[in-house]
């Protein structure tokens, strides 16, 4: 019995020394915090260091965490087609375009010969969906009596854009946290400092955005440009010295012709300017000249007959 009552004296003297030493922790821990300049102070400077140390962290978090995303590869094409009827062909790959869910980006029709009353040539831009871009430019293929020149061409941005999807998701957390010592800013000066930087932020978001938006639009649709051809305007194209001559004397007298117009436009501007301002104005002084012509012989009359007199 006496040594129970021994135990809970001494438990009892060892709870009342450890109830006193956080006591005295704490009261150091108050005082620091006094001495620091007050509690609204220390409150303000470790809510800071928590912001900062929060943004770090996160920050360090984004660009070390995975990002799960697939493949993103850009494809493009260019084909040249051969053609008899090249107008009735563009009718078919627009429709091939569109049966894809792609559209039609750009069309254009012109003449070999300027004489011809047909366009036997049609360049076109389609754009289709990346899935169905070896589908769409086999259907193209069939389109044409013949392949001429085929350029099939891939680009993978998948890194790009992983570290587009990092360098935002960092800044997006940074903003977060501007916005957050915004609300706890005290003084208009650091509120407007706070906005400053909350801009420049919102800028750089805005500018990966759009860098995001455009890889994800150019890996999501892919180009194929089309240029169809007759088989006359083929061989007229690859022509010898004989048609290539004929070309430049056409040109040449084409470029003739150009000048003389403009000549010719230059001297109808200038008409009116010749005819109400340089020609009143020549009459004036061929006025004023004869005018001092004849004074000066009149006076020379005189001192003539001065003399002999």
């Amino acid at each position: 019995m006496k040594n129970m009552k021994k135990v809970v004296f001494i438990a009892v003297l060892f709870f009342a020394f450890l109830t006193g030493c956080g006591s005295a922790a704490s009261n150091t821990s108050i005082s620091s915090m006094e001495n620091t300049g007050g509690g609204g102070g220390g409150e303000k400077m470790a809510s800071n260091s928590a912001v900062a140390q929060v943004s770090l962290n996160q920050a360090e978090q984004t660009q070390t965490a995975p990002v799960a995303v697939e493949r993103k590869i850009i494809r493009n094409a260019d084909l040249q087609l051969e053609a008899n009827a090249p107008e009735e062909a563009q009718i078919k790959i627009s429709q091939i375009a569109e049966g894809k869910g792609g559209f039609v980006v750009e069309t254009q029709s012109s003449a070999s010969d300027v004489k011809a009353a047909t366009r036997d040539t049609v360049s076109m831009t389609v754009r289709v969906p990346s899935a169905k871009f070896d589908e769409a430019l086999n259907e193209i293929r069939g389109t044409a009596s013949r392949v001429i020149a085929e350029n099939v061409k891939g680009e993978d941005v998948t890194e790009e854009f992983i570290d587009i999807e990092a360098r935002l998701k960092t800044q997006k957390a940074l903003e977060a946290q501007f916005l957050e010592i915004m609300k706890r800013s005290n003084s208009v000066a650091d509120a407007l400092n706070v906005q400053t930087e909350i801009a420049r932020v919102r800028g750089e978001i805005e500018k990966i955005e759009g860098r995001k938006r455009f890889l994800e639009s150019q890996a999501s649709l892919s180009t194929i440009k089309i240029r169809l051809q007759t088989p006359n305007a083929f061989s007229a194209n690859s022509a010898g010295f004989f048609y290539q001559l004929k070309q430049a004397f056409g040109s040449g007298f084409d470029a003739a012709l150009s000048f003389i117009l403009v000549l010719v436009t230059m001297l109808i501007a200038l008409l009116p300017f010749l005819l109400f301002i340089v020609l009143p104005l020549y009459f004036v002084i061929r006025y004023f000249l004869r005018k001092n012509r004849k004074q000066k012989l009149a006076d020379e009359i005189v001192r003539e007959e001065i003399k002999n007199e």
